[in-house]
């Protein structure tokens, strides 16, 4: 019986970044959204590419958590 994730040295790092993905995801859209509310487009372009960036962080963790499956099987 193994230890899922400590056989290998396989961190939580993809786990880690999944979930601050997500968390920029929803700071990015929320920043959008007011700077638009308010006629901000400064803001809103900074939303955008908060959010954006939160996307890319959150797929790459999702694909670093596959990768660390596929070593540990």
């Amino acid at each position: 019986m193994t230890d899922k994730g400590t056989d290998k040295g396989l961190g939580t790092q993809g786990k880690e970044d999944t979930v601050t993905g997500k968390a920029k995801q929803v700071a990015g859209k929320v920043q959008k959204n007011v700077g638009k509310a308010v006629g901000n487009k400064e803001m809103q372009a900074k939303g955008k590419a908060r959010e954006t960036g939160g996307k890319v962080q959150s797929k790459a963790g999702k694909v670093e958590q596959k990768a660390d499956r596929a070593l540990d099987k």
